[in-house]
């Protein structure tokens, strides 16, 4: 009857809703559980019955405070609060974390002044010793500035400018204190301090805008001058404007600290590699031909010579219309640089080159193939060369009709660089292949694994093909246009561009207001653009903009219209003006860094 009798009672304290005897109902882990359910809750009344009880048990007492102090806090019982805080400083003395909270206390019951007299005496208690807990203290009281000045103090009495400097520099990023991070980063790495890839990780995270890296760039520009002996500074600098692909500055600081640390050319060729990547061909040639003069005799010379006109090769490549006397005089280029260096694995690339250039620019295929078959059958050369030069003797069989000789090569390539950037390179071509030959289906199924793959190049292009066939081939569009676009793209791919400039045209009139309509004028935009005819370019891919119906395009031909104010047109207040456009219609567009960059440029900002 008792028992009965006492569960009667506890139900009756939780209709009621009263707490009931803690000593009787509940063990302390219950107890507990039940208090940060009602403060996750926020019903600080429930909780503070709870915890009352709790905090009065000295085993207890260091488990309880925390959520305790924040209940009575809630329920701006500052008294209480105050009595809390002073019995936890009475039973821990040495621990700062209470002193902290005791200006918590004061600030929450409006006394600023105090407070802040209170916080400052809890810094001038820091030493290297306890920095760690007294920050932890700050920073749970959201009390971020005190926790910059505990590790000011313990640096000062450590007496060295290095102590702690992870710890200021993430509490500058967090903080977003831009001024005060940059200038933290410059005094560790004029210290030695921190690594310098450390500070390169810490900047990247935290500058994401363009006006926090040219305040970054300004800074170290500063450095470098009052100092150029300073490598790493110099490193730093060169880092920065890589981010900002401020390429040519940045080469220019490369050679100035090549020849100042005799560093034998190692960055410039990486640098003027990466200019090539990004299709600054000016700044890559610059940089090979440095290392060609250099270092005449040294092992990066061959390796310069090549590379240099592979950079200007690119350049002819990519200025319109096409001049096909300079892709002759490249192909002499590089039938010289055989006979200089003979044909062999360490001049495969070469000979690889000459092939491309043979197959695709001068019509000479059968040449092409002889070349590209030499590299092939090369037993020393690199495999990433002969994987290479099976793709392009893949793409020539495709361009002289045997597309069975393509696909087997392009296999090859897949198997043999599997989960690598060729063997996606390779899926990716077979995928096209697929497409031009109008089985979506087998191209789907390429491109649904490359949309995965590392390359995020290779990702894009694989999901733009994608979404083209998705697009066009659903339940209510007949493939029918699709297989004929796929023609056209395929007599691109052949370089037969006014044949395919009469198809598009065809098509536009045969499938008015069908869905591949955005497609074809931008197509035709760039084949205009490489044949010389700028101004109709530039009107097919203001159609693109002006039409909301063209959205999925709209930053590309955005794009590819203020590049040719820029530098076919010569309207570079247009450019300015579109390059603007895009950056704000587009934030996220893959075309927003180039855009800044040319902007930057056409403003005359300091670069």
């Amino acid at each position: 009857m008792k028992r009965r009798f006492l569960v009667m009672l506890l139900i009756g304290f939780w209709c009621f809703g009263l707490s009931p005897l803690p000593s009787v109902a509940q063990s302390v882990p219950e107890q507990m559980a039940l208090a940060k359910e009602y403060l996750r809750q926020s019903e600080y009344q429930k909780a503070e019955v709870l915890l009352r009880q709790l905090v009065e048990q000295d085993v207890q007492f260091g488990l309880v405070y925390p959520d305790y102090l924040k209940t009575l806090l809630a329920l701006r019982n500052y008294k209480e609060a105050d009595k809390l805080v002073k019995r936890a400083q009475k039973k821990f003395p040495s621990v700062p974390q209470y002193d902290i909270d005791e200006g918590k206390v004061l600030q929450a019951s409006g006394n600023g002044a105090a407070a802040e007299k209170k916080w400052a005496q809890v810094v001038q208690s820091t030493t290297p010793e306890n920095v760690y807990g007294i920050a932890a203290g700050f920073q749970q009281a959201d009390q971020m500035e005190y926790v910059e000045q505990a590790y000011l103090k313990a640096r000062q009495i450590s007496g060295s400018e290095k102590t702690f400097a992870p710890q200021l520099m993430q509490l500058y990023a967090y903080q977003r204190k831009t001024e005060a991070l940059i200038e933290e980063v410059l005094r560790q790495i004029k210290n030695d301090g921190v690594p310098l890839n450390f500070a390169q990780n810490m900047l990247q995270n935290a500058l994401r805008d363009d006006a926090s890296l040219t305040l970054l760039e300004q800074k170290l520009m500063d450095a470098v001058q009052a100092n150029p002996d300073d490598t790493d500074v110099a490193e730093l600098l060169i880092w920065t404007l890589l981010q900002r692909k401020d390429f040519g500055p940045a080469l220019l600081q490369a050679r100035a600290l090549d020849r100042r640390t005799q560093g034998g050319g190692g960055r410039v060729l990486a640098l003027a590699d990466i200019s090539l990547r990004n299709k600054d061909f000016e700044t890559a040639i610059e940089g090979y031909t440095y290392l060609q003069q250099q270092y005449p005799n040294g092992d990066l010379y061959p390796v310069a010579r090549q590379r240099v006109i592979k950079a200007r090769e690119e350049q002819v490549k990519n200025t319109f219309p096409l001049n096909y006397e300079k892709i002759k005089l490249l192909a002499q280029d590089y039938e010289k640089l055989l006979q200089e260096l003979g044909r062999h694995e360490r001049t495969a690339e070469v000979l690889k080159e000459l092939g491309e250039l043979q197959a695709f620019y001068l019509d000479n295929q059968a040449q092409a193939v002889q070349n590209l078959q030499e590299v092939i059958a090369m037993p020393r050369a690199q495999p990433n060369v002969v994987a290479e030069a099976k793709l392009a003797l893949a793409d020539v069989y495709l361009l002289r009709g045997e597309p069975w000789e393509s696909t087997l090569l392009y296999s090859q390539v897949e198997k043999s660089h599997k989960e690598q950037p060729l063997g996606h390179e390779a899926k990716l071509r077979n995928a096209r292949l697929s497409y031009y030959k109008g089985d979506f289906e087998l191209a789907q199924s390429h491109l649904d694994i490359l949309k995965l793959a590392t390359s995020r190049e290779i990702a894009n292009d694989a999901l733009d093909l994608s979404l083209l066939i998705i697009d066009n081939t659903g339940l209510d569009t007949s493939a029918v246009a699709l297989k004929e676009y796929a023609a056209i793209d395929f007599l691109v791919f052949q370089h037969k561009f006014p044949e395919a400039l009469t198809a598009l045209d065809s098509l536009l009139v045969k499938y008015p207001g069908h869905s591949l309509t955005d497609e074809i004028y931008f197509r035709k935009a760039e084949l205009l653009q490489q044949t010389g005819k700028f101004e109709e370019a530039a009107q097919n891919l203001q159609k693109i903009i002006e039409n909301p119906k063209y959205d999925i395009l709209s930053d590309d031909a955005l794009f590819l219209l203020a590049q040719l104010n820029e530098e076919n047109l010569k309207q570079p207040e247009k450019a300015q003006e579109l390059y603007n456009q895009l950056l704000v219609k587009h934030p996220g567009s893959v075309f927003v860094a180039e855009a800044r960059k040319r902007l930057r440029k056409l403003r005359g900002d300091r670069v």
